[in-house]
């Protein structure tokens, strides 16, 4: 997520100079045509490049505010992420007990368990969105490749991590043996049958923000809307110039070329939006939400501040 007021030009460039050298070269050969060679077959009339400007305003309007739509939705989803997750932690540190409610060592891990399984699950749902499929792989496979595999590590067992690794949905799995532990604690007493259902609620609600997460990453925004767009932007500024030349000159090139770059940007802006969980500088900042959760949830099982994650910190003002 860009939080940076004032992007830099070097980042706008990025995106946009094969464009633009195009719209450049193009209005400069269409001036050099008209104002040496006096070449008048590009006077295009006026009218005609204002009412397909209004008709691709309109279009980019509409493209953008779905696109935010979609971003502002993935942001909501994870702030409900932090909020349960809070909820979660709680209620394990203090629904889980003894009969007698005393708190032996047994209990207190099995506490310690449910928090960092949480934690695990909400790292192992970022990968899981930015970079599907690729805890299918073997353990070796994942720490050659990338060493945002070795998020989960710290908080599962070495026997559940491997299996873990093997599931077709990793986040889904870490819910089903979250499930299965209450089922335990409450055979053993450690919790009531209404705890039990409180609780599993909290997991259902897990489930929905799961779901909720895949249903924007699987369902892209309609690309009817992206390839038409672009197409659009493209047709009316290959146009500008041949308007503008008649009336404006040689100033035809920097006026074309801001023109352009509005409706170029105006799109960009759309297309880069609509997808909030590909790991981009647009994305959802689901990183930093991650950190903190696990900030949150390690003090509520009052760990030593020293056991907590490094804080997140904008880079270039760019948060992940």
């Amino acid at each position: 997520m860009i939080v940076r007021r004032n992007l830099k030009l070097k980042m706008i460039l990025h995106y946009t100079w094969r464009q633009l050298t195009y719209y450049l070269v193009l209005s400069t050969s269409i001036v050099i045509l008209h104002e040496i060679f006096e070449i008048v077959i590009f006077n295009i009339p006026s009218y005609t490049i204002a009412a397909l400007g209004t008709a691709l305003a309109i279009f980019l309007g509409f493209k953008n505010d779905h696109a935010y739509d979609r971003w502002w939705e993935a942001r909501k989803i994870w702030g409900l992420m932090v909020n349960y997750s809070r909820a979660w932690a709680r209620q394990a540190t203090t629904l889980v007990m003894t009969p007698d409610g005393g708190e032996p060592e047994e209990i207190r891990a099995f506490q310690k368990t449910l928090v960092y399984r949480h934690i695990a699950f909400v790292n192992a749902l970022r990968v899981f969105l930015r970079k599907k499929n690729l805890y299918n792989k073997t353990q070796s496979e994942m720490f050659e490749e990338d060493n945002t595999y070795r998020d989960t590590i710290p908080f599962l067992s070495e026997e559940e991590y491997k299996t873990f690794c093997t599931q077709d949905n990793p986040p889904n799995f870490l819910l089903q043996r979250q499930g299965e532990d209450l089922k335990t604690a409450f055979q053993k007493g450690w919790i009531s049958d209404y705890r039990f259902v409180k609780m599993e609620e909290t997991l259902v609600d897990f489930n929905d923000i799961q779901g909720m997460s895949e249903r924007i990453k699987n369902t892209p925004l309609p690309r009817q809307y992206t390839f038409f767009s672009r197409i659009f932007v493209l047709i009316h500024c290959t146009l500008l110039p041949m308007v503008f030349i008649s009336e404006l000159g040689w100033k035809t090139i920097p006026i074309a070329l801001a023109v352009s770059f509005v409706f170029l940007a105006l799109d960009l802006i759309g297309e880069r939006t609509e997808d909030p969980f590909e790991n981009r500088l647009e994305d959802t900042p689901m990183s930093s939400l991650s950190v903190t959760i696990e900030t949150n949830l390690k003090e509520q099982l009052k760990e030593s501040s020293k056991n907590f994650p490094e804080k997140y910190h904008p880079e270039n003002g760019i948060v992940f």
